[in-house]
């Protein structure tokens, strides 16, 4: 190895170049050096401030689009004030029934927790298309009623799991005093 690299540089000899720079050279080679990197610096600073810009444009775009393509019916608050005022009462109320149902899911109650939420999704896409029909006829006052009662529904059906839930508990609680 130590031959081989002997014999290159022999065949290379006095093809070298080994003349010096001119007087000034690494100066202007500093300078250019220094307005690349200020040109470079302006240009990253021009990128990182449309960033933000475009990335704003691009949630302006995309709420917009999700507001306008996600539920294509009318809801229930966009009626009036009341009705507002009625789906959230509603809406609230079905909410605080769920986490309270969520409570007391175990394995006793699991099954009952299960099939109620699968009629109340039922009740949910029955709703969904009473939006699509309110959209198209808002002066029909049956279809706001049958909204109405959609809620009602619902309601009813998540006190009904509660109160099964609730007859699941004596009933072990029951088993419980009767084995000891």
């Amino acid at each position: 190895m130590k031959d081989n690299l002997e014999h290159i540089f022999k065949n290379l000899e006095n093809q070298f170049d080994t003349e010096e720079p001119t007087l000034g050279h690494f100066n202007r080679f500093e300078k250019k050096l220094k307005q690349k990197k200020a040109t470079s610096i302006k240009k990253i600073n021009r990128s990182f401030l449309l960033l933000p810009i475009a990335a704003s444009i691009l949630l302006f775009i995309g709420i917009w689009i999700g507001k306008n393509y996600s539920n294509n019916g009318l809801e229930l608050a966009s009626i009036s004030p009341k009705m507002e005022e009625t789906q959230s009462y509603f809406v609230t109320t079905i909410q605080k029934e769920l986490e309270t149902i969520e409570l007391e899911r175990n394995s006793d109650t699991e099954q009952l927790i299960n099939d109620a939420l699968l009629q109340l999704n039922k009740l949910e896409t029955q709703y969904n298309q009473l939006t699509l029909e309110l959209k198209e006829s808002t002066e029909d006052k049956r279809i706001i009623y049958a909204m109405i009662s959609n809620f009602q529904q619902r309601i009813e059906l998540l006190q009904s799991l509660l109160a099964q839930i609730e007859d699941v508990k004596q009933l072990k609680k029951q088993q419980n005093e009767n084995h000891v």
